[in-house]
């Protein structure tokens, strides 16, 4: 009981961060894009951009991101037995992330907020790259460390049987972290060109500033087209990859029980899970399960029961199938949903180059819409990652049973995750109001605003003060 609330608190901290860090990736990138053009053209309508999707980064930030701070008191309070297991190991890129990307994000983010006519162009936007480049590289210490749990490289066991880290580069190119940590690049730029192209069009279809932010929804799909078919690319060749390291996972998100050479693909079916290896598999695809898994057209995908047999043989008795319904599901809603927003872009496309983009009621309608599908993905994605790994927290070296406090009781759980998910709704609910509520309203005209308070505020002899 006190193992699976543990993970249910896990989980839910996790899931919430990680619907605020893929935007302030994207967001960050999207925005120095802005800023570039701005600082190379000179046309205020990339200033005025740059801020305002500047300000939608700066909510994000100050509300979400350092929610991923609770996790890190969690490995220690919950999982202490884990801690101290990986801690020769895990604690490495876990402070790298701390003490170098997080301090350089910040810091620097910090500085293009309040440089704004202070620094020199040239320097402004070199902080706002920083930013991005920041957020991009906490994302990869934060995957090395991920990935080593599904796929460990480059350890060696000491002598209480604890993995000690003896080559750091075999953490950085562990091919699960390679693919993965790209995969997870690529979905952010998705979600930040999926948030650009909704506010857009919101203001597209209301008839506000077209002009400006039919350059912003430009940009957005000229980001998104490509980025969602690579996504959808290297979410498949990090597929082939876990097949070979992980083939648990990939034959529970297939509902794959038996071996098969070559195998189906079945677009959806009726039952199916733990308890039930025969379900209605529907309009079944021949040959693309083999592609997916092998990338080849006749390739073989070991089954459960027959992996199931051998980790007993390898490792002991035990349940070693992970939850399969979520699997298979989970699987689905990542791939469906990406294909629906690729078709979406598409159209977007479409009607950009034949100019009908802004007057296209549908198109804007549904691209508002469709704000939401990158946290339906990203979310889907994560829970077939992590869920896929069960019941190791460390693949093959430790299980999740095995991994948390004795020390803590169920109580002191149930109060914690009671009260963190009262914290993080309102916190959720604030980021919406927010977001919603500045991405709604019009472009700033800076240039005014300031002459007019510096004006003011010579006039009256104030103290001039930092302000964004």
């Amino acid at each position: 009981m006190t193992n699976d609330l543990a993970r249910w608190q896990f989980a839910t901290t996790s899931i919430y961060h990680f619907l605020f860090v893929p935007v302030t990736i994207g967001l960050a990138f999207l925005v120095a894009i802005l800023q570039t053009a701005w600082h190379r053209n000179n046309k205020p309508e990339y200033k005025r951009l740059t801020r305002f999707f500047g300000n939608l980064l700066l909510i994000n930030v100050a509300i979400g991101v350092v929610t991923g701070l609770v996790q890190e008191f969690e490995f220690g309070m919950n999982w202490s037995v884990y801690s101290r297991f990986v801690g020769d190991v895990f604690g490495g890129p876990l402070a790298m992330e701390g003490l170098a990307a997080f301090f350089l994000e910040s810091t620097f983010l910090g500085l293009w907020l309040f440089g704004w006519d202070r620094l020199p162009k040239r320097v402004h936007l070199a902080c706002i790259w920083l930013v991005a480049i920041g957020a991009m590289l906490s994302a990869m210490f934060i995957m090395a460390a991920n990935s080593w749990m599904q796929h460990p490289v480059g350890y060696t066991l000491n002598k209480a049987g604890q993995p000690q880290l003896n080559n750091i580069g075999a953490l950085f190119t562990n091919p699960t972290f390679l693919w993965g940590y790209v995969h997870v690049l690529l979905a952010s730029l998705v979600t930040g060109a999926l948030i650009m192209l909704a506010v857009s069009a919101w203001h597209l279809r209301k008839q506000r500033e077209v002009e400006t932010f039919k350059v912003s929804a430009s940009l957005s799909l000229a980001v998104l087209i490509p980025t969602i078919m690579l996504a959808l690319f290297v979410g498949s060749e990090l597929g082939v990859v876990e097949t070979k390291y992980q083939p648990m996972k990939i034959a529970a998100a297939e509902a794959q029980w038996t071996t098969c050479q070559p195998c189906s693909f079945s677009l959806f079916q009726i039952g199916g899970g733990n308890n039930d290896q025969t379900p209605s598999q529907i309009i079944e695809v021949p040959h693309l399960l083999s592609l997916l898994s092998t990338n080849s057209w006749n390739g073989k995908v070991i089954g459960l029961n027959q992996l199931q047999a051998e980790y007993r043989a390898r490792y002991g008795p035990g349940n070693y199938v992970p939850n399969v319904f979520i699997q298979y599901w989970s699987m689905r809603v990542m791939a469906y949903i990406a294909s629906l927003v690729l078709m979406l872009s598409l159209w977007g496309a479409w009607l950009l180059h034949r100019g009908k983009l802004e007057g296209s009621k549908w198109f804007l309608r549904l691209s508002g819409w469709a704000v939401v599908t990158p946290f339906l993905m990203n979310t889907a994605g994560w829970m077939l990652t992590e869920n896929g790994r069960q019941p190791w927290i460390v693949q093959g070296l430790m299980k999740t049973i095995n991994a948390n406090s004795p020390s803590v009781t169920s109580t002191d759980i149930w109060i914690s995750l009671f009260v963190f998910v009262a914290i993080y709704a309102a916190l959720g609910a604030a980021d919406l109001v927010l977001m919603l509520r500045y991405s709604r309203k019009g472009l700033v005209y800076e240039d005014e605003t300031d002459s007019e308070s510096k004006g003011a505020g010579a006039a009256a002899g104030a103290i001039p003060a930092l302000t964004y």
